[in-house]
């Protein structure tokens, strides 16, 4: 890859496009694209470090390796082997393919898959297998005998930040947190409650972002396996990071009836360096009082098997509801329910701005504004 801008796509989760194209703008990314599950863009080596060291509501970023048209497997095969494998993928390293295919000559995914390797292999040279190495991820589409090859340059989902070493039942994921975070407009200078906190994604998303903290600052990814991987520019992008950390003074408290999640949660919010920025306080929500006049109040509340009987669900919110009425008057609300009429009947109109999959569960989230 070496310093040339390429192009860059950045997966999404559904619904969340419009919060990543905006954090690439506050990065200083240009040429931005917004499609379904992504943002296109155009960056060099550094941008790519960037990207996957600040981006908090993404789930990987791939570098487009080629892109060409083809109807038959010996031109597909011959276009593939003239990419430039070798700034990718070491000799013998394995490879992990994931193929599409739809309304294109090129429909047997498998067949696709056999010719990738092949290329690969003949391109970088036959070696044996590199098993101390982990594997290169690969994505192949091929759409209308169109053919898009990208590799990934993150490696985990970017949802894994490193830091949650003990989750509780249905957590949501990190960059899924962040995202919904980022869609409410919460700032750093405005009072933030989780009162069922769980494993405390929310408060600890919060927390890195009050305080300027990098998501990717603690975690390893596939680029640095690369053969071009530039350590020093790599380090020099942590410590700038690590010089921007801030201090915010502002109320970001996590709650939760379990002492076990609290321990939990503030063992997890150490892990990312940001458990003496969040005040916590085992409790039930139904008990305790506002930390603040006003500010925001975001929850994953429990539902299904996390409150027992499924059919106790109607009741419990709508305690929740008259408490959220009488205790939080001041407060916007932002919770993430597996079904609106849940909060239908709340004094305070709650509208859905995202629909998704939590835990195999499809859910809304639900705000006052």
């Amino acid at each position: 890859m070496k310093n040339r801008p390429v192009k860059l796509f950045a997966v999404v989760p559904p619904g969340l496009e419009d919060i990543c194209f905006r954090e690439l703008q506050n990065l200083g990314f240009s040429s931005l694209t917004t499609v379904h599950g992504g943002v296109e863009f155009v960056g060099d080596l550094r941008e790519l470090y960037q990207a996957n060291l600040w981006l908090r509501s993404a789930s990987r970023l791939l570098v487009r390796v080629g892109e060409f048209r083809s109807r038959d497997f010996p031109g597909f095969y011959h276009k593939c082997r003239q990419l430039p494998w070798g700034q990718f993928v070491r000799p013998g390293q394995p490879l992990e393919i994931r193929v599409t295919s739809r309304k294109s000559r090129l429909f047997h995914t498998d067949r696709v898959d056999q010719v990738v390797r092949e290329a690969v292999a003949q391109a970088l040279g036959e070696l044996p297998g590199v098993h101390e190495l982990p594997p290169a991820r690969l994505v192949v589409q091929v759409i209308d005998d169109h053919c898009l090859l990208s590799i990934d340059s993150s490696g985990e989902h970017l949802h894994r930040r490193g830091y949650r070493k003990h989750p509780v039942p249905a957590p949501l994921r990190e960059n899924l947190a962040a995202g919904l975070l980022l869609k409410t407009g919460w700032h750093a200078d405005m009072p933030l409650l989780d009162p069922l906190c769980g494993s405390g994604t929310f408060v600890i998303e919060a927390a890195l972002l009050a305080a300027g903290m990098p998501p990717g600052g603690k975690r390893s990814f596939a680029f640095m396996d690369w053969p071009g991987f530039r350590p020093g520019l790599w380090r020099t992008l942590r410590e700038a990071a690590s010089r921007q950390k801030r201090h915010p003074q502002v109320t970001i408290a996590g709650r939760d009836l379990s002492s076990e999640a609290i321990a939990a949660a503030r063992h997890n919010a150490s892990e990312a360096d940001v458990e003496a920025l969040i005040h916590w306080q085992p409790g039930d929500v139904m008990e305790l009082p506002a930390p603040d006049s006003s500010g925001l109040l975001i929850s994953n509340p429990p539902y299904g098997g996390r409150l027992g009987e499924s059919g106790a669900m109607p009741g419990w919110f709508r305690k929740l509801g008259r408490r959220v009425d009488s205790t939080f008057p001041g407060w916007r609300l932002a919770l993430v329910v597996p079904d609106p009429r849940l909060v239908s009947g709340w004094q305070r109109q709650m509208r859905s701005r995202l629909r998704f999959n939590n835990g195999g569960i499809k859910v809304e989230f639900m705000c006052s504004f």
